[in-house]
């Protein structure tokens, strides 16, 4: 169930077209940061740079203040200059080789929208997404779009441009984030600070991709992986940001020039097996193994009207689905049943080839549902089954001592990549701070996230060059069934570890998503809770405005006859209890044998105590995936989820 985590990851077409390279040879006259309907930084100095000539001067206007600079060998330039306290729209002239003109600029804050996809999740598909958009009118917020580009070394530039918050622009690009427009929609409200959102992130991946190499190298928990993306570097491999894209190009023969999928392919070398199945047939049942598996089915002439969709089923370890040699989808989510929209123009009436490499890693792996859910289904819903015969094909018998690609995932997660892609080419942009969703994608690897997420700060902190900025972490929201006995839990784990960065890093905080979560989706819809959340930790701490942003915390445990007293923090109103019952938490003995216990406020506190527990010596609250958590203060805040043992 863990790995239902990105089931909108349309973004693995990436995988299977090569990758375009970052382009480092034609860079542009100003950095693609700055532009028309920008928001700059107020109260710091700026730095706006580009490229020219080298050895070629450029001046730099805005607001009556001017500022040159001699650009230098590699021809980059740049220059510093402090904006002015302004309300009103400005206009930044640069000259040099050319002379580029920016206009309708404010001075305000910007924010760096940071993570996998929940971060990356559109206002429209936000609970009242529709009503949402229509609102959205907001002349001074600002939205930029950093277009997703993994690399493996830091990249010069990034794709994007700056647009004015209105119903139409916040469904450009992917759409705004809600998390990050519920943000900056609350802190208008309450500083009337003009606000830019740049939204830097992407679905399915992990801190580590965020971070640089300088920064995880004294982890020493990537070295192997970052000596791999070193490798592929000096070879000049196009940068997919993943290994088994690599792999792929590597040993997989079928992938040449999309051999096996063409539509006319002569298959009289192939075996004919059966689906679900097929792999015994080819030899292959006990093994690792890649093979292609091609079926034809006739269509109607003519088409029904409508999108049609191809279902498959649970698949072990890795599809890639192409329909007359069409890419059509791909995932790598072992637990997630193939459901691929197939694009306009793919089908056709009459004769369809439906061709699916299958990387299976398990000897019982490959296709794994029912053969009922193995169906193309038409725009009208007509259903073509797809189980039974097919023809097969063995491409790469993958048993040891054949090398395995270092992971299976077809979207980046290599260690740096997306730092140097999508991180590096966009500082040294002035901001206020950043916003952090991400967490997932980490999970099976909580006790090492302590280290990571600080290390990640840390890094895009030096980075940037402008101090222990803010950074504002969301913490995991609630998802998967609830567990009826209590234990342990690498969710909660995760959750532990965002608290504790929040707690130990400088300048940052943490907003609880703990109540808005969703047991069958990790993607909830309930991004505005979030959203104001994340606003309340910056207007208090970034902007100084007296207004409650955290959910109690625990502060200390007291040992009373045949109980635990927990103490909290940050009551603002009081302990509360939202709900029918107070909830959840557990209680174990020195066996360290968890029980749920029963809990009662007394004033800021709570006395967890069981029959089943004579002498408590630890506690937990909300210490799993998807807890019962009750326990708010009168701010209408959540508690952070805790435990007193280690």
């Amino acid at each position: 169930m863990r790995h239902k985590l990105i089931v909108s990851l349309v973004l693995t077409c990436l995988v299977l077209n090569a990758a375009h390279a970052v382009n480092q040879t034609a860079q542009p006259f100003v950095s693609p940061m700055f532009g028309d309907n920008m928001v700059i930084q107020r109260g710091k100095t700026n730095t706006i740079w580009g490229w020219t000539k080298a050895g070629e001067n450029v001046r730099v206007e805005l607001a009556g203040q001017t500022a040159t600079a001699t650009a230098g060998t590699d021809g980059r330039w740049s220059v510093h200059l402090l904006p002015p306290a302004s309300s009103h729209s400005l206009t930044l002239r640069v000259a040099g080789s050319q002379t580029v003109v920016f206009t309708n600029i404010l001075v305000g804050d910007v924010w760096l929208c940071g993570g996998q996809s929940n971060m990356e999740f559109p206002l429209s598909r936000a609970r009242n997404g529709d009503a949402e958009i229509k609102a959205a009118n907001h002349p001074n917020l600002r939205l930029f779009t950093v277009k997703q580009q993994p690399a493996y070394a830091p990249a010069s530039t990034v794709q994007g441009a700056w647009s004015v918050c209105t119903p139409q622009t916040v469904t450009e690009n992917g759409g705004v984030s809600a998390i990050g427009y519920f943000f900056a929609r609350k802190i208008q409200s309450e500083t009337n600070i003009p606000i830019g959102l740049i939204k830097d992130c992407w679905g399915g991946t992990p801190a580590e991709s965020w971070t640089s190499a300088e920064g995880l190298r004294p982890l020493k928990d990537f070295n192997t992986p970052l000596a791999e993306v070193d490798r592929l570097r000096e070879r000049g491999a196009p940068p997919y940001g993943n290994y088994i894209s690599h792999w792929y190009d590597e040993f997989d023969a079928g992938q040449k020039d999309n051999a096996w999928a063409a539509p006319d392919l002569d298959e009289h070398d192939w075996k004919t097996v059966t689906i679900p199945g097929g792999f015994s047939e080819l030899g292959v049942s006990e093994m690792p193994a890649l093979c292609y598996f091609r079926k034809t089915v006739t269509l109607p002439d003519p088409l029904p009207a409508g999108s049609a969709k191809i279902f498959l089923g649970v698949i072990e370890r890795m599809d890639t689905t192409q329909i007359n040699g069409r890419w059509t989808g791909a995932s790598a989510w072992v637990e997630n049943p193939r459901a691929y929209s197939i694009g306009d123009g793919i089908l056709k009436p009459g004769t369809n080839v439906v061709t699916v490499r299958v990387f299976k890693t398990k000897p019982d792996g490959g296709f794994k549902s029912d053969p009922k859910q193995l169906k193309l289904v038409l725009g009208d819903k007509t259903e073509i089954p797809l189980a039974g015969e097919w023809k097969g094909k063995l491409s790469v018998d993958a048993r040891p001592p054949h090398p395995l690609p270092l992971g299976f995932e077809n979207w980046p997660t290599m260690p740096s990549v997306l730092y140097d892609g999508m991180i590096a080419p966009v500082a040294p942009l002035a901001i206020s701070g950043a916003l952090w969703y991400q967490g997932e994608a980490n999970t099976d690897r909580a006790k090492q996230y302590r280290t990571l997420l600080p290390a990640m700060i840390a890094d895009w902190r030096k980075t940037f060059g402008q101090g222990d900025f803010p950074f504002y972490i969301v913490s995991l929201a609630a998802f998967m069934q609830h567990r009826d006995a209590p234990g342990d839990d690498a969710w909660a784990e995760l959750r532990e570890a965002q608290a504790f960065t929040a707690r130990t890093v400088t300048n940052s905080g943490l907003a609880l998503a703990i109540d808005v979560g969703n047991a069958n989706d990790i993607h909830p819809v309930d991004k505005k809770e979030v959203g104001e959340r994340l606003a309340l930790c910056a207007l208090a701490n970034h902007h100084g405005i007296k207004v409650p942003f955290a959910g109690p915390t625990f502060d200390h445990v007291e040992k009373i006859p045949g109980a635990l007293k927990l103490h909290f923090k940050n009551t603002d109103g009081g302990l509360v209890v939202k709900g029918d019952k107070l909830g959840e938490f557990a209680i174990a003995g020195e066996d360290h044998k968890w029980c749920w216990a029963d809990a009662k406020i007394e004033g800021d506190t709570v006395i967890v105590s069981s029959r089943k527990v004579l002498s408590p010596k630890a506690a937990r609250y909300a210490w799993q995936a998807n807890p019962v958590a009750t326990l708010f203060n009168g701010a209408g805040l959540p508690a952070v989820p805790f435990r007193t043992d280690e």
